[in-house]
């Protein structure tokens, strides 16, 4: 029998700079989406325009529920060095609720299929680090291969983006083959809205077009399991 979508693990605010609602206003959407835990995942300093480290510090301020819809709050990561450098520092990380790390071209410039590669799996390693964010851009080339073998060793998650399918470069082939190799590793992902608005909060239609050519098994995807999804944001602390 299917199980209910959800979570949205992947979310932003105003407190990115180029998000346009608060807090109250995405989970309020959320509610009204039937979406029950919700990620609030703001970029962090390096992102042009973003929240400091005194805003994620300060998130203990914040409940963690509103409209009836679980909140984890925490940070979308720039990784800032192809060593897997990011731009909080690790007192911060640790203490957030959900942490994605990911590579965005304001912050960092592609390098080699082996730099970007090695900066995704030196992330993985990173035992503060949840989930690896829309790891199918294009401009990043990758060995995909060994992004979900890193990913299974470690227990880092892998996100599939449903924003990226329409916007990033290659990025639908490139989450094919995550999601095959995903499969065949028996490697879970999420599904990830990366909504900067109320209205996209909770969309996942190009995700599951994706998952279902693919034949990808609905228990290794974690919007439908919430307990599985806090065994692997437990992970390490």
């Amino acid at each position: 029998m299917d199980r209910e979508y959800i979570i949205d693990t992947h979310t932003h605010t105003i407190a990115s700079g180029h998000a346009y609602n608060t807090i109250l206003e995405m989970a309020k959407a959320a509610s009204e989406k039937g979406i029950k835990i919700l990620g609030i995942t703001d970029h962090s300093k390096a992102m042009p325009d973003a929240s400091g480290d005194f805003y994620f510090m300060n998130l203990k301020a914040m409940d963690r529920e509103a409209y009836g819809v679980e909140l984890l709050l925490g940070v979308e990561l720039n990784i800032i060095d192809f060593n897997g450098k990011v731009d909080l520092p690790s007192r911060y990380i640790k203490e957030m609720d959900i942490v994605i790390a990911s590579l965005h071209t304001p912050c960092i410039q592609p390098g080699t299929m082996e730099e970007n590669t090695n900066a995704l799996i030196k992330c993985c390693e990173n035992p503060l680090i949840h989930i690896i964010g829309h790891p199918d851009d294009g401009s990043y080339e990758l060995d995909m291969k060994r992004v979900v073998k890193a990913a299974k060793e470690t227990g880092t998650i892998l996100e599939l983006n449903n924003n990226s399918i329409v916007f990033r470069k290659n990025a639908r082939e490139n989450d094919k083959k995550m999601l095959e190799l995903c499969k065949e590793e028996n490697v879970p992902i999420v599904i990830g809205s990366d909504a900067h608005a109320v209205g996209k909060v909770g969309e996942n239609a190009n995700a599951m077009e994706l998952v279902r050519e693919v034949g990808f098994p609905q228990e290794l995807i974690l919007n439908y399991y919430p307990e599985k999804l806090k065994e692997y944001l437990a992970k390490n602390r």
